[in-house]
């Protein structure tokens, strides 16, 4: 039942989420402070957009600043045990600042359904993209969209869970 649920609601959500209303105010600007919001009062353990798509915190380093951050994505299982995550930063023209992280520090974590795993992330090759994309448009169709008007390559990252050789 709350299978069919999510997906009425992604096939009524998924055509606003392709609007440029979405992609300049909702998405950027409004979603985040909700998204923070709603797990500041949960205690972390709802995240607003795994209503819709499957989601994950990825925790990060600073490629400049050295500061721990941490940021929610929407990621796509491979079908391998790693995750897919998109730089599309809402079809922007800029590369949203974890994928700086990543490059920079690719040894993370990510937190799914409440439990923390460290990862290594490994950007995706360019031979692999289509694959890749085709792997995320079945679960979110037309989410290469915003690769297309963000007018530049978005970053793909392939999450690959490690030991934690640091306990």
């Amino acid at each position: 039942m709350a299978s069919a649920v999510v997906d009425v609601v992604r096939r009524l959500v998924a055509p606003l989420t392709r609007t440029r209303v979405f992609r300049r105010v909702i998405g950027p600007v409004f979603l985040p402070p909700v998204e923070r919001f709603v797990a500041w009062l949960s205690r972390g353990r709802v995240q607003l957009s795994a209503l819709l798509v499957p989601s994950l915190i990825l925790h990060t380093t600073g490629a400049r600043s050295g500061e721990p951050r941490h940021v929610p994505l929407m990621y796509t299982a491979d079908g391998h045990g790693r995750a897919i995550v998109a730089g599309t930063n809402f079809a922007g023209q800029r590369h949203p600042a974890w994928t700086a992280n990543l490059l920079a520090h690719p040894d993370a974590a990510i937190t799914v359904r409440g439990r923390r795993l460290p990862v290594r992330a490994t950007p995706i090759p360019d031979e692999e993209r289509d694959a890749a994309w085709a792997t995320i448009e079945r679960q979110w169709p037309g989410y290469r969209n915003y690769e297309r008007e963000s007018g530049r390559t978005v970053r793909l990252f392939r999450l690959q869970p490690v030991r934690d050789t640091a306990r």
